[in-house]
């Protein structure tokens, strides 16, 4: 847990560093498809203009890997940052030296200096010393506000805290800490988990580690069939990890030992190929799948059952989609279940890309209390791990 937070610090005059995550997706013409990532960084740096902080932001974009790519740059972000705050937004197309340097000093209280991407530079994602003490320079207090990039040992991330004289979470980051907390340590009665997605591997230590804390988990998306094979059910064709069949088993037991509802669906909407407008077919409860086709929805029972556990619930988490999503024809599951959560008296908390490209598909972001912006790092914190950024700051 990061021991001081912007609020407690005093701001004004000082030079201030904050690592952003402007990690946004671009089109071929080199425009942004989705600024949420961009809006969500808003509180904190419209905060320290206000209060006359001299502000450098800086961020990476993609995986250039320590080259410097033009369809990575951060100048469209710089764009973009400049209309949401109705201000000007300077550019430095270099992340230290002494063009990035002279920028600094150039700048005023109040104004605003967006550095090009971090990840040009190599020392980077090598955690760097040297490299981070060049973005140091200068640099009076340290902001972490990037929670979606907190779980990575970056120079920015991690080793620049040596080299500041202090080091804080930002208003994102400490959202995400709080609502995180709460989710991965500290959960009311009637916590309810719902996972989704392709693959149990990639779900595992969230499972472990919450199967100790919540009272339902539902299970919804491609990983339901391992489960469900795993239970004897025939699943035609349907996306299985064979070899996790005995680790489902094992849940599935602990979950009975620790008094956990671990519901799986029960009924399916099923198709020969993933593709718009194909026939589909709805598997009732107690039946098989047939062996050409797969599960790639969840059923009308199953969200049925699924939405009353929902409306029963005082806190909800949910990381994965319930079928694919991404084709219309199969996007039904995951819809009702992204209306139902955001319809909910809980406390609702939405991690992970795919989860949260449901809820803005379904129109109803304005209704989940929180929408994390890390999808990896989400993961990891509620996995129970500790992340470098955020042990970072404890340090410094």
């Amino acid at each position: 847990m990061a021991k001081k937070f912007l609020k407690d610090v005093a701001v004004k005059g000082k030079l201030v560093f904050v690592r952003n995550d402007f990690n946004v997706p671009l089109n071929a013409a080199g425009e942004i498809t989705d600024d949420t990532r961009i809006q969500a960084a808003l509180p904190t740096i419209r905060y320290l203009l206000e209060n006359g902080a001299r502000v450098v932001c800086a961020s990476h974009l993609g995986r250039p890997k320590g080259e410097v790519l033009p369809d990575c740059s951060l100048a469209p972000v710089a764009r973009r940052l400049g209309e949401l705050l109705e201000k000007k937004v300077a550019f430095c197309r270099e992340t230290t030296g002494a063009g990035a340097e002279k920028a600094k000093a150039a700048l005023k209280p109040g104004q605003l200096l967006l550095l090009e991407n971090l990840r040009f530079h190599p020392g980077e994602t090598r955690n760097d010393p040297a490299f981070a003490a060049e973005l140091a320079a200068g640099i009076e207090l340290y902001v972490d506000d990037a929670f979606g990039a907190c779980h990575r040992a970056h120079a920015s991330i991690a080793e620049i805290t040596r080299h500041v004289p202090l080091a804080v979470a930002g208003m994102l980051l400490k959202k995400e800490i709080d609502f995180l907390t709460l989710a991965a340590q500290t959960p009311p009665d009637d916590y309810l988990v719902i996972l989704g997605g392709a693959k149990i591997s990639d779900k595992l230590p969230l499972l472990k580690h919450l199967l100790g804390r919540a009272d339902v988990i539902l299970i919804g998306g491609a990983m339901a069939y391992t489960f469900l094979k795993a239970e004897g059910m025939d699943v035609g064709a349907s996306r299985v990890e064979n070899d996790r069949l005995e680790l489902c088993r094992d849940i599935r037991r602990q979950a009975g030992e620790r008094g956990v509802r671990f519901l799986l669906p029960c009924d399916h909407i099923a198709a020969t190929k993933v593709e718009p407008n194909i026939t589909v077919r709805i598997i009732r409860p107690g039946e098989g799948i047939p062996g050409e086709m797969m599960g790639l929805d969840i059923g009308p029972e199953t969200v049925e059952a699924y939405r009353a556990e929902i409306d029963r619930a005082r806190l909800i988490f949910w990381n994965g989609p319930m079928g694919v999503f991404e084709v219309d024809t199969f996007s039904g599951g995951t819809t009702e279940i992204a209306l139902a959560v955001a319809a909910a008296k809980a406390t609702t908390i939405v991690g992970g890309g795919d989860s949260v490209a449901a809820i803005n598909k379904a129109g109803v972001a304005g209704g989940i209390s929180h929408v994390s912006t890390g999808g990896g790092a989400s993961l990891e914190f509620l996995s129970g791990d500790k992340l470098p950024g955020i042990e970072a700051l404890t340090e410094a």
